[in-house]
């Protein structure tokens, strides 16, 4: 397991930014042969749920006991976590008890990355191509890593949008997914939801057939659901794709929690069991159950791959007393489905309960629709810490207090400390004097960044 350390040849790569396109991502991939075409892909792309969904589909594939690579983003605790290896049922199983097995290791992690550094001075050089940025580095070392490791299938999550992220120079995939949707990244993607779906949409490939998260199901109004619905059935009429459409209603009124934290839900002939929470995972699993279809598992793969799947700061309970929540949910539908959640936590008794809040944002998401979600669904938040996430791209904290107390009206128990692992201390100290519940949320970022803090200080807690 490598540390949190990001590689060397990444240093300076965040100076570039943001930069849609595959002329780079294909010259750099061409200098190193092509490592991408020597495995078959599960490709996941969407607004809200692609880490669920690809946890799922991972863990479903490796109990039909394949060896599976995954590339997900962002890293919460290590860099490593970004790119790791399933090796089978052993190595689920692996997972489970520990959630940093099958990370590539550090020394692995600078042999790939030393690689990946000689070909963009080559490229860069030698005027082949621009400068490749930083997600399309960690790209190609995932791909040169999966390919000398042999991985059956990689399950890839795609960074930004879809049609032109670096990861779609994959050609040939088992099966391409598209997660729920919502308005996200509009001043790259489009200001409209057709015109980001289409850019989601745009990891379809002939041949490849496509699962899709039900538009019915989405957390949109109305209209939106009907203009993703005709998109996605367009883009694939355009280019020969069959599209499944994945979702159950019934599942999702039906699901129900047992006292152990897990879910269970019907779909089918079967009843489902996962440590995955909140009925918004019920269609992420159910999405992920009709892609895995795809490739061909078998059923008893499937239901064991859902019971075994683990992921981390997706509505996790790190504590019962005081009751400690996180969650990296980053955007309006994110937050509604964050609140349902820990409505259903509470067996519908959320509502009125007082919430303490340890919150960290990106200064480019919409923060007063995520607060003003918090408050349509009910979530009675009576004191505030604001933080600054260790990220260029951090809404800071000061502003943030200001938006809170905008929407909340909290002025006497309103905290602004910039240090993330500071910030955590002071609220879990306060909630464990007054018992509140702390809820800390904002950005994936965030959660990454306190949930170890957060972990020690619950156990060396006595009550």
């Amino acid at each position: 397991m490598s540390d949190k350390k990001v590689p060397d040849v990444l240093t300076g790569a965040l100076q570039f930014g943001i930069k849609p396109g595959l002329e780079r991502i294909t010259c750099l991939m061409n200098l190193l042969g092509n490592p991408q075409n020597s495995f078959r892909s599960v490709h996941i792309a969407g607004t809200n749920g692609k880490g669920s969904v690809a946890t799922f589909i991972s863990s479903i594939l490796a109990a039909d006991d394949r060896k599976v690579g995954v590339f997900t983003s962002p890293y919460l605790e290590r860099f490593s976590e970004r790119i790791r290896i399933i090796d089978g049922a052993q190595g689920l199983e692996d997972y489970v008890r520990d959630d940093s097995a099958g990370e590539i290791s550090s020394e692995d992690l600078d042999k790939y990355s030393d690689i990946v550094k000689q070909a963009r001075e080559k490229m860069v050089s030698e005027g082949m191509c621009d400068e490749p940025t930083e997600f399309e580095l960690i790209t190609a070392i995932c791909f040169l890593y999966f390919a000398d490791r042999k991985v059956d299938v990689a399950v890839l999550e795609v960074g930004l949008g879809g049609r032109l992220d670096s990861t779609n120079v994959i050609k040939d995939p088992l099966v391409t997914v598209i997660t729920a949707l919502g308005l996200d990244h509009t001043g790259v993607l489009g200001n409209t939801i057709s015109e980001i779906t289409g850019e989601k949409a745009g990891i379809f490939k002939q041949g490849s057939p496509a699962v899709c998260f039900d538009p019915d199901l989405m957390i949109l109004p109305e209209e939106m659901k009907s203009d993703v619905r005709k998109t996605l059935l367009a883009k694939a009429e355009e280019i020969n794709v069959d599209i499944t459409f994945a979702g159950s209603k019934e599942s999702y009124d039906n699901a129900l929690f047992s006292s152990d934290g897990k879910m269970i839900f019907p779909y089918g002939d079967e009843m489902y069991v996962t440590d995955l929470n909140g009925k918004h995972q019920v269609g992420n699993a159910i999405t992920a159950i009709e892609a895995a279809r795809k490739c061909g598992v078998s059923e008893e793969a499937i239901y064991k791959g859902i019971f075994l799947a683990r992921w981390k700061c997706r509505a996790e309970i790190l504590s019962i007393k005081p009751t400690v929540i996180i969650d990296g949910g980053h955007n309006p539908q994110g937050a509604i489905s964050l609140v349902t959640t820990m409505d259903e936590m509470f067996g519908g008794g959320l509502k009125g309960k007082p919430v303490r809040i340890l919150m960290g944002v990106m200064k480019d998401k919409d923060v007063s629709g995520i607060l003003e979600a918090y408050k349509k669904c009910g979530l009675n938040i009576v004191s505030a810490v604001t933080v600054t996430p260790d990220n260029p791209r951090s809404e800071p904290a000061g502003i943030l207090a200001n938006k809170i107390k905008d929407v909340y009206n909290i002025s006497e128990d309103l905290e602004v400390c910039p240090n993330a692992e500071e910030g955590a201390r002071l609220a879990y100290e306060k909630s464990l004097k007054d018992g509140e519940i702390l809820l800390a949320t904002g950005s994936l970022y965030l959660a990454g960044q306190i949930r170890s803090t957060l972990k020690g200080l619950i156990e060396c807690t006595t009550i």
